[in-house]
């Protein structure tokens, strides 16, 4: 539970550079969520029914859907955090927490094919890249708090 008291302190700061460290953390605390357990599943799945793709074609149009999934989530998080109805903090780490959606998707997409290392090497690489991305991008997505009673 460290990494949940780490996260309640930066919430507590009060600052910018406090607010992004409590969304980083828990991105990478939703993420790990997700991610987690895709591993023994598909190992199980490697072991039991090894999936395969095919075929340059199988596996760029695997890596291509899981691009486009990824930045659907990635928009979808970002409108999150934009969301007027919210307040800044309470937006900015919902926000956070969905954008981890956005690696995760093809993450969890390369564990089913945990069997076939150029479908797996391309899906992972596309969550890689898009984690980079949503890292990257995090801080743009935080507003200034808005004053109360105003």
């Amino acid at each position: 539970m460290r990494a949940l008291d780490s996260l309640n302190r930066d919430l507590q700061a009060g600052d910018r550079a406090g607010l992004l460290r409590a969304c980083r953390r828990a991105y990478l605390l939703a993420l790990a969520t997700l991610a987690l357990p895709g591993l023994p599943l598909g190992l199980l799945l490697a072991a039991l029914r090894p999936l395969t793709l095919s075929g340059l074609g199988g596996v760029l149009g695997a890596a291509l859907l899981a691009a486009v999934l990824a930045g659907v989530a990635a928009y979808l998080a970002r409108r999150s955090a934009r969301d007027p109805d919210l307040s800044a903090r309470q937006a900015a780490l919902t926000g956070a927490i969905q954008a981890a959606t956005a690696p995760g998707v093809p993450f969890l997409i390369g564990c089913a094919f945990l069997g076939s290392g150029a479908a797996l090497l391309s899906l992972w690489g596309v969550a890689l890249l898009t984690h980079a991305l949503v890292w990257w991008q995090l801080p743009g997505w935080l507003r200034p708090a808005q004053p109360t009673g105003t």
